[in-house]
């Protein structure tokens, strides 16, 4: 049995109803690639909200790479460290249906960290994160990813940290992901940069040749370095990064002047047993080029002006979410492997309850 079957197993006598509520818990802390031993599924009773408080019933939840990083005690954002038993942390997409807070409202849409559930109770405290879903004239599954964090990842990672220039040679890895989906759009549609996309599989090359890439690099075939080396002959003026490891070593020999280089994720060590050793960092002064990471959650403060921009950009054709959804709750675990099996395209959410009847 292969590792994602065995995830089919896990889901197949699992369903969920209106009446409890259903959960995934950590079983214990992964250790290299996630498994179905590390989950275990919960029921309880649905909860009430106090004062204060409104129940969410989960509509679509959410998955990254970084979950895995939750489920081992750490990597969360502002969130409690995880141990056995608890709830997966996770960000989702919600409708309020009762409300005892003054600010929040029944029949709301809003997405924030729910977790692996299919009801909360929550504050909607500001280290929960819980924005109101605005009414695009797009489906509230958007919001989950695309109209959500992963927006704001690729927007703040290309625009503010990047600084993209028209005719820019950028290459862009993980370009296939959830936020390389988005970035080689904006990248190519709005900035105007001739992007070179990095991506493992033949199917996926193709794929990102449709979302902005000019040309594409299959790491699991090809020679990574060589063809930099071929494709990029001048040089590379913005590189994104989502996966570090030797592919971050292998742009940083082939900077052009006053490269700049965006550190947005490294899922190639997520699941290793310790930090890539970068030996060749010192390439960026030879070029007067500069290295720099960010945290998402730092550029909150334009989250309505990034929303407003990526939603106008579904609109004129600009963007197109690109989105790998599973259907149903007890297919989370399976939602996540596939992160790291590379058997996922675009933004990777699982529908829980599919979109609200009724939205404001």
């Amino acid at each position: 049995m292969n590792a994602l079957a065995s995830f089919e197993a896990l889901a197949a006598d699992k369903l969920i109803d209106d009446d409890a509520n259903y959960q995934w818990r950590v079983a214990r802390a992964p250790t290299g690639l996630p498994k179905p031993e590390d989950f275990r599924w919960g029921v309880t009773d649905i909860p009430e909200p106090a004062p204060g408080e409104v129940l969410l019933k989960t509509l679509y939840l959410g998955l990254a790479p970084v979950m895995r990083m939750y489920m081992q005690g750490g990597g969360a954002a502002g969130e409690a460290a995880l141990h056995p038993g608890d709830v997966i942390h996770g960000r989702g997409v919600a409708q309020i249906i009762k409300s005892r807070h003054a600010d929040w409202h029944e029949g709301d849409i809003v997405q924030g960290q729910i977790g692996w559930q299919t009801y909360k109770v929550s504050a909607m405290t500001p280290a929960e994160k819980m924005f109101r879903c605005r009414n695009f004239g797009l489906p509230a599954m958007l919001s989950c990813k695309t109209l959500g964090m992963t927006g704001l990842s690729a927007h703040a990672g290309l625009f503010a940290c990047g600084e993209p220039r028209a005719g820019d040679k950028m290459v862009l890895s993980g370009a296939a992901g959830g936020v390389g989906s988005i970035v080689s759009q904006l990248a190519a549609n709005v900035a105007g940069c001739d992007v070179l996309g990095i991506a493992g599989g033949a199917k996926k090359c193709s794929i990102i040749r449709d979302l902005g890439c000019s040309a594409a690099i299959d790491y699991q075939a090809d020679d990574v370095a060589a063809e930099l080396a071929t494709l990029r002959p001048d040089g590379i003026d913005l590189y994104f990064d989502n996966v570090g490891g030797n592919i971050l070593s292998a742009v940083l020999e082939r900077l052009a002047m006053r490269a700049r280089i965006t550190l947005c994720g490294s899922i190639s060590e997520y699941a290793a047993d310790a930090p890539y050793a970068l030996t060749n960092y010192t390439r960026l002064r030879r070029t007067d080029s500069r290295m720099q990471g960010f945290f998402v959650y730092n550029h909150l403060d334009r989250w309505d002006a990034v929303m407003d921009e990526l939603a106008s950009y579904i609109h004129d054709g600009r963007l197109r979410p690109v989105q790998d959804i599973e259907q149903g709750f007890e297919r989370m675990p399976l939602a996540l492997a596939k992160l790291y099996t590379g058997g996922n395209i675009g933004t990777q959410l699982c529908s829980v309850r599919g979109e609200p009847g009724e939205w404001r």
